[in-house]
C-alpha cells in the first residue's frame, strides 16, 4: 500500500507526498487581493515539505464573500497577485491549488477577529446575499433571496471566469467549494433548499447546480489538470444531507470529470451536534472512496504524524488535507518524515536542523 510520502500522479499533475495543506481563511484582503501575507503564508507551507499548498477560498464574486476581507478571483486585476504566490510556491516543490467558493446565505459578515457577525453596508458589507431560498442562516442573519434561474446562471458563468483567472495564474488543481454550508452546500441540503422548481425537491434537483457548476469548469479545464470538490458528507442534523447522498453525488461528479473529493462536514445551519474528535471524519472519506471508486482527501483533527501515515496506508483516502497543524507547525511535513523515518526531506537549506 502507498504510505504517506509516496508521490500521487492524478492526470499529468504529481504531488510530491500525499500531505495537502487545507484552504484555511485567512481575512487579509483588500477588495480581494492576494498580498505579502498570502505569499508569506502559502510559500513558507511548500519550503514546509507540503505535496500540495490550496489558497484560502477565493470569491468568485464580491456578494460571494464571507467577509470585507476574504480573498477574491472575481477580476482579471486579481490574477497577478496570485501569479506571484503560485511560482512560489511551485518553485519550492509542491504544487498549487486554488479553492473557488460562493458564501450564499453565509456571507457578509465580519472576521472572526471582530467577532464574525453579520455586517451591514455601513460596516463594509452589501447587500443582496443569496441563497438556494429566502431563509436566513440564523435569526440574526438577513433574510438572502432566492436565486433566480438567470442568477443560478449568471454564478455558473462566475465559477467558470474564476477558473480561466485560476489557470492564467497557474494553478493546476481547482477545487469547487460545495461544503460548510455556503452557497452550493445551500442547494444540496434540503435543510436550506426549500425550491419548487428544478433545482429544489429531489435528489437530482438539488444536486443541479453543482453538476452544472461542475460540466462548465471542467470544460475549460487542461485535460492534464484536476478539478476537486469539497464536500460536506453529512449535515449532521436529520432530515438533512447524509453520507448516502454524497457517495450518490461522488459517483456522479467522477463522470463528469472530477478527479477527487474534498471529504468534509457540517456547516449548513447553527447548533449541530459534531463529534469533533481526531480523524472523525476519515470514514466518509473512506466510504466516498470505496462505495463511489473516486479518489479522496481526508480532513478534521489530523495532526499526528501516523495517524496520518495509517489514514494512506490503510487506503482510507489518498491524500490528507492538514489545516489548523500546519498554522502551528509550517514545517509540519518535515516533522512527519523524520517521525515516520522516511529520512530527509527538508530543503537543503535548513537540513542541519533536522539531523
Amino acid at each position: 500500500m502507498p504510505h504517506l510520502f509516496e508521490p500521487l500522479t492524478i492526470r499529468n499533475v504529481t504531488l510530491r507526498n500525499r500531505i495537502a495543506v487545507s484552504p484555511m481563511c485567512q481575512y487579509s484582503s483588500t477588495d480581494g487581493y492576494a498580498n505579502d501575507w498570502h505569499l508569506i503564508h502559502l510559500a513558507s507551507r511548500a519550503v514546509g515539505g507540503a505535496g500540495l499548498v490550496f489558497t484560502e477560498a477565493a470569491a468568485v464574486e464580491p456578494r460571494g464573500r464571507i467577509s470585507p476581507q476574504d480573498l477574491g478571483i472575481w477580476s482579471d486585476l486579481h490574477i497577478e497577485g496570485l501569479e506571484r504566490i503560485v511560482q512560489s510556491i511551485h518553485s519550492f516543490g509542491a504544487i498549487a491549488g486554488i479553492q473557488l467558493a460562493h458564501a450564499g446565505r453565509k456571507a457578509s459578515t465580519a472576521k472572526p477577529s471582530e467577532g464574525g457577525k453579520p455586517v451591514d453596508v455601513l460596516q463594509g458589507g452589501w447587500r443582496p446575499i443569496v441563497s438556494s431560498s429566502a431563509t436566513p442562516f440564523s435569526p440574526e442573519y438577513p433574510t438572502p433571496e432566492a436565486l433566480t434561474l438567470e442568477g443560478i446562471q449568471q454564478v455558473t458563468d462566475s465559477f467558470v471566469q474564476a477558473t480561466r483567472r485560476s489557470l492564467e495564474a497557474g494553478f493546476k488543481v481547482i477545487e469547487i467549494h460545495a461544503a460548510h454550508g455556503y452557497l452550493l452546500h445551500q442547494f444540496l441540503s434540503p435543510l436550506v433548499n426549500q425550491r419548487s422548481d428544478e433545482y429544489g425537491g429531489s435528489f437530482d434537483n438539488r444536486t443541479r447546480f453543482l453538476r452544472e457548476v461542475v460540466q462548465a469548469v471542467r470544460a475549460v479545464i487542461p485535460d492534464r489538470y484536476c478539478l476537486w470538490v469539497r464536500i460536506s458528507a453529512t449535515d449532521w442534523v436529520e432530515p438533512g444531507w447524509e453520507i448516502e447522498q454524497s457517495i450518490a453525488l461522488s459517483d456522479k461528479l467522477k463522470f463528469l470529470g472530477v478527479d477527487v473529493i474534498d471529504v468534509s462536514s457540517g456547516g449548513t445551519v447553527p447548533g449541530a451536534r459534531i463529534p469533533a474528535t481526531p480523524g472523525y471524519q476519515v470514514g466518509f472519506a473512506d466510504l466516498i472512496r470505496r462505495e463511489a471508486q473516486i479518489q479522496t482527501g481526508a480532513v478534521g483533527l489530523i495532526t499526528d504524524p501516523q495517524q496520518a501515515d495509517d489514514i494512506i496506508r490503510s487506503g482510507q483516502a489518498d491524500l490528507v488535507l492538514i489545516g489548523r497543524e500546519f498554522l502551528r507547525n509550517p514545517y509540519w511535513a518535515h516533522s512527519a518524515a523524520k517521525a515516520l523515518g522516511q529520512g530527509a526531506i527538508a530543503p537543503v537549506q535548513y537540513r542541519r536542523a533536522w539531523a
